[in-house]
């Protein structure tokens, strides 16, 4: 199965996705996307195939989001797309792809939704939330 995961390593919930696709039996493309920021077209298609607006694949904490005036309504995809391509940290993260789909795992857990083996065993958080107990049921 191919699996690519859009990645920031300081990100707990991209490293908690990043654990559960591992986790399954995956080895994902993983792409550090500040190191290697996706073109226009692929976030373009990351937004839409996750079924995002592009206002809603915005990261406002720790980002120029506010400094940029990014929350003015008259503000245009286009205008949002510039910003991204200017400072990628904007573009919330994790985005996983899967053959099975795209999705912007926030919470991490998110990404069982789209992963051919979601049956992963226990997992818990790094912050000690657990998501699959030790029976196999998914908690949240």
């Amino acid at each position: 199965m191919s699996v690519t995961i859009y990645h920031n390593p300081d990100c707990g919930t991209s490293r908690n996705t990043l654990a559960m696709i591992r986790q399954s039996g995956v080895e994902p493309a993983v792409i550090e996307y500040l190191k290697t920021p996706p073109d226009r077209a692929t976030v373009t298609r990351l937004i839409r195939d996750a079924g995002l607006t592009v206002r809603e694949a915005l990261r406002k904490k720790d980002t120029p989001f506010d400094e940029l005036g990014l929350a003015d309504p008259t503000r245009t995809d286009d205008d949002l797309l510039d910003a991204i391509a200017e400072h990628p940290i904007l573009l919330n993260r994790p985005f996983v792809v899967t053959p099975r789909g795209t999705r912007l795992c926030r919470p991490s857990e998110v990404v069982l939704d789209i992963l051919e083996n979601p049956e992963i065993g226990p997992f818990t958080k790094e912050d000690g939330e657990v998501i699959i107990n030790a029976e196999g049921s998914r908690l949240v």
